[in-house]
């Protein structure tokens, strides 16, 4: 595939910066616009970075008008799932209304190809074991209707405007690069592997498992983990799906194996050696209780196949990661 030059909106967050790294060993030429607010600029490594937000039209226009872009990769977003609860304004404006911007300055632009960082919450409870692209997609909180929501945006855009793209529905992403130097941080950290390793460091208040009263075999919600490199190369697959295939497409990304909060608790113990504290309170809002992925039509159309199928393994790369931080 020839050296594409990328847009990747959100490109200094935990996911964006992996895929920065993956553009630059893959010989593309990605472009970093961030506003920072959640990223870290020290993650982009030697890429160039542009800071601006979906939400000014203007900091997008000039961006477009700045480079030529052959393609964008979307991850700028917010994603807890709990705020969105609190606060679907903030959920609505920024994952919805920054999009129609971008598209629009892409529009504008010429720029037809758009890989998106969509999530399983687009599903909310599932009704199968294990969930394939064909599930009724009927999101139970505000994060997963903003995604569903430029899903719909984008195959309306195919239909009218012939853009390209791809939404890749993510279950949970986890692990650190094997090279080290980035990994998963976030301020507040919310998101179960990080807290569990940092339990272990001593580095906060010990874990909370949000509720053990669930129709799971523990009592406790089950996710389905896929590791961030796997995700990146599920991206770089996407932008060479676009220049053969037109439409708007949409693809699982896990791993097809669930695994309960307890079970991630034990593995972490696993790996790290350390007993690690915990205590249990109530549920979260808007959380299903299941969450794992029929990922076969990734495989066949995009010829991925994720690397990274053992838990442990994918804790071993995030522990790694953690264990060198300062906090």
């Amino acid at each position: 595939m020839q050296p594409q030059k990328v847009l990747v909106c959100g490109g200094a967050g935990y996911i964006g910066s992996h895929m920065v790294r993956a553009l630059m060993r893959a010989g593309h030429l990605p472009v970093v616009f961030d506003n920072l607010s959640t990223g870290h600029l020290e993650s982009i490594g030697q890429a160039e970075f542009v800071r601006g937000d979906l939400l000014d039209m203007q900091a997008l226009r000039r961006v477009f008008g700045e480079y030529c872009f052959d393609a964008v990769m979307h991850f700028s977003a917010k994603s807890l799932v709990g705020e969105s609860v609190v606060h679907p304004a903030l959920y609505y404006t920024n994952n919805v209304t920054g999009t129609c911007n971008l598209l629009e300055a892409m529009r504008e632009s010429g720029v037809g190809r758009l890989v998106f960082s969509s999530t399983a919450a687009v599903y909310g409870d599932p009704q199968a074991p294990v969930i394939a692209e064909d599930h009724p997609c009927l999101p139970v909180n505000p994060y997963g209707r903003s995604k569903l929501m430029v899903e719909t945006m984008l195959a309306d855009h195919a239909a009218a405007y012939g853009l390209r793209s791809v939404s890749l529905r993510y279950f949970n992403a986890a692990g650190a690069d094997e090279d080290g130097g980035i990994g998963e941080a976030h301020s507040p950290e919310t998101h179960l592997l990080p807290n569990v390793l940092l339990a272990a460091l001593g580095r906060n208040d010990g874990l909370k498992i949000f509720g053990d009263d669930y129709t799971t075999p523990d009592g406790t919600c089950v996710r389905d983990y896929i590791h961030v490199t796997d995700l990146c190369s599920a991206h770089l697959a996407a932008l060479e799906y676009m220049t053969l295939h037109a439409g708007a497409a949409v693809f699982n990304l896990g791993n097809g194996n669930g695994f309960s909060v307890r079970e991630i608790l034990d593995a972490a113990c696993r790996v790290t050696g350390v007993d690690i504290p915990f205590t249990v309170e109530g549920r979260r809002a808007g959380d299903p209780p299941m969450l794992v992925a029929d990922a076969a039509r990734a495989r066949t159309a995009l010829g991925w196949t994720p690397v990274y199928t053992d838990i442990d393994r994918i804790i071993e790369t995030a522990w790694r990661w953690h264990s060198d931080q300062r906090y």
